[in-house]
């Protein structure tokens, strides 16, 4: 009996201590899974607030990623867009522009050009990030883009890429978020709405698409397209679902890769002025550094987005191209009509 009870103590003793051993190798896994998961944290918020600095730094961290690493086309459309806020915001500078906004009119505008695309980045630079650092280990972390403010719609719709790998879907998931992003901070902030959107200013920029996004190519052609109506969401997510069209389009979208790979973003609409043909009414030459300082920023407290809307299925529906997207002849055209209404202004001040 004294050896069963022995033999008895001793499995127990075993079976406990396999048990126990169990147990704080689990507790060992853990936590190295959340130092590594809080030290992937760290690290992303510190690289998106280095490169989340102006303009210039956004375009290039876009533009960059998407050359490293082309699953998807999103962060190459928004360093062309981005391209775009920075020669618009030069473009306040420019003399015709002066002449007709009043200055105060100019540093709104500004700070709604700098204000959104500031918080665009700080929301979709630590998804993608997040992405390559998941595809790096083999491993989904979308669990995560909550750590970084992220909507529960995006946290969908990074998972169900990772398995079904549809880039058009993640693209205009990606287009609708930011759109939705900036729309009650900024389109909606009631600072914005009375000056800025509620401004002669803006209402003649919207009128007379002196803001339309275009995309140069070496060859000196210019594609884009305008949009009335730029504080409805809707609007904007159409109209970044036809800019994805232009530029991921086979047939054009070496051209603009190749305008981008030779053109270092200065901010200035020189960038692609000097290749055009007809240089009839040319903007200023200054880089948008020279012209403004780093403006600091804080994200607000976080609203998920996603759990007002009802439908977001509804934002996916295709979208057509207009007729035409080559807007050379429009452009110039544009130029005279700023430079006349500022000849205007000055006539009758």
């Amino acid at each position: 009996m004294e050896n069963v009870e022995c033999n008895n103590t001793f499995l127990r003793t075993n079976v406990c201590g396999m048990g126990e051993h169990m147990e704080q190798s689990k507790n060992k896994e853990a936590l190295a899974k959340i130092a590594i998961e809080t030290r992937i944290i760290k690290d992303i918020k510190r690289e998106t607030e280095r490169l989340n600095v102006d303009n210039i730094s956004r375009t290039k961290a876009y533009q960059n990623y998407y050359f490293r690493n082309k699953d998807f086309f999103w962060p190459f459309l928004a360093s062309m867009v981005s391209r775009n806020a920075g020669w618009n915001m030069t473009d306040l500078q420019q003399e015709e522009v002066r002449e007709i906004m009043p200055r105060q009119d100019r540093r709104w505008i500004f700070y709604t050009y700098e204000r959104a695309n500031w918080l665009i980045f700080s929301d979709a630079y630590p998804q993608l990030l997040l992405y390559e650092k998941s595809k790096n280990l083999g491993l989904p972390l979308f669990h995560l883009l909550r750590e970084f403010g992220v909507s529960s719609f995006m946290v969908k719709e990074w998972r169900r890429f990772w398995y079904k790998h549809d880039r058009n879907r993640i693209d205009t998931a990606l287009i609708i978020n930011e759109q939705h992003v900036i729309q009650e901070p900024v389109l909606e902030q009631t600072v914005y709405k009375r000056e800025v959107f509620a401004t002669f200013p803006y209402w003649l920029q919207d009128r007379f698409h002196f803001s339309t996004v275009l995309f140069p190519t070496i060859e000196g052609k210019l594609y884009g397209i305008s949009v009335h109506g730029f504080r409805k969401v809707s609007n904007r997510i159409d109209l970044g679902k036809r800019l994805l069209k232009i530029l991921s389009d086979p047939k054009m979208s070496e051209h603009f890769f190749r305008f981008a790979r030779m053109t270092e973003p200065s901010g200035s609409r020189y960038d692609y002025e000097r290749l055009l043909v007809q240089q009839t009414r040319q903007g200023h030459h200054f880089p948008l550094r020279l012209l403004y300082p780093i403006i600091s920023h804080h994200r607000r407290e976080f609203n998920d987005w996603s759990l007002k809307e009802r439908n977001p299925e509804k934002y996916f529906q295709n979208v057509r191209l207009p007729r035409q997207i080559q807007l050379n002849d429009w452009y110039e055209h544009k130029r005279m009509e700023l430079y006349v209404l500022a000849k205007l202004k000055s006539f009758f001040h």
